[in-house]
């Protein structure tokens, strides 16, 4: 009896160790599911950017981080971004600043969609955090703060705001005639997303679509509205997906030991 009751005693141990950790990640069928729980997570996420363009196992490597994924867009050309990076505060991405989005008259006539794209918030309010994901445009709620966020889009949840950011175009008779980011195909995919439990906390929810797994991006707005999340986006996709988590390195271009794509900002979360 006496053993039955120490057994227990470590199942349950095991149990709520379990339960209490921060960052949890599973996988299964090309798709990695990453949960951060808790309060104290949030203070230790950062989006960062590089000066020239970097793989996400060098940026993980570089902050030391214990979790790293790619996040906003960018044009591998100038490399410069072309969505909205805040750091500690501060804005350290500004596409108004890419001249080659500027000398584009298509990508000019819209830049008001353009940068009103969706992005991933972490705010302080006064001293408590918490997530949010909105329109870049979208004020804040009194006495909250943006600390640190990330552009990128589209919007999944609760809408999908496919026209709104500008990822497709249709013509009179409804057919679309400009695509971005490959939105209407199978492809990987970065996607993050929130979900607000009963006792008023959240979860972020992260997936890695990986090439065993493509979808287009109704197929990954099916799989956020699967886990119950309440608002979800995406981050940049395609060959820029990665991932960097202990001894995980995910890359989804298609060369066999490619270290993977050169990109330009990233999710990382900080050692306490």
């Amino acid at each position: 009896m006496k053993k039955f009751w120490c057994l227990l005693l470590f199942v349950l141990t095991v149990g709520v160790s379990t339960a209490a950790t921060p960052i949890n990640v599973n996988h299964e069928d090309g798709i990695y599911h990453i949960i951060l729980s808790g309060s104290k997570i949030k203070k230790q996420i950062q989006f960062v950017s590089s000066p020239t363009l970097i793989t996400n196992k060098e940026a993980h490597n570089k902050a030391q981080s214990l979790l790293t994924i790619n996040t906003g867009f960018f044009d591998p050309k100038n490399q410069k971004t072309i969505s909205y990076i805040v750091y500690d505060g501060q804005i350290v991405e500004d596409p108004i600043f890419n001249e080659n989005i500027m000398s584009n008259s298509v990508l000019r006539k819209n830049m008001s969609k353009i940068l009103n794209r969706t992005e991933f918030r972490v705010l302080n309010c006064e001293g408590k955090y918490k997530y949010e994901i909105a329109p870049h445009n979208s004020r804040t709620d009194f006495l909250c703060n943006i600390q640190t966020s990330a552009q990128g889009g589209p919007q999944l949840l609760p809408n999908l705001r496919l026209e709104e950011e500008f990822f497709i175009v249709k013509d009179k008779e409804g057919n679309v005639v400009r695509e971005s980011a490959s939105v209407l195909h199978k492809t990987p995919r970065t996607l993050i997303g929130i979900k607000n439990l009963e006792d008023g906390e959240q979860e972020a929810h992260i997936f890695i679509v990986t090439n065993e797994h493509p979808m287009d991006i109704y197929e990954a707005r099916e799989l956020c509205a699967k886990y119950g999340l309440d608002s979800a986006m995406a981050f940049d996709g395609g060959s820029s997906t990665s991932l960097n988590y202990k001894d995980i390195s995910v890359v989804s271009t298609q060369d066999s030991g490619d270290t993977g794509r050169a990109l330009k900002s990233f999710m990382i979360i900080k050692k306490k």
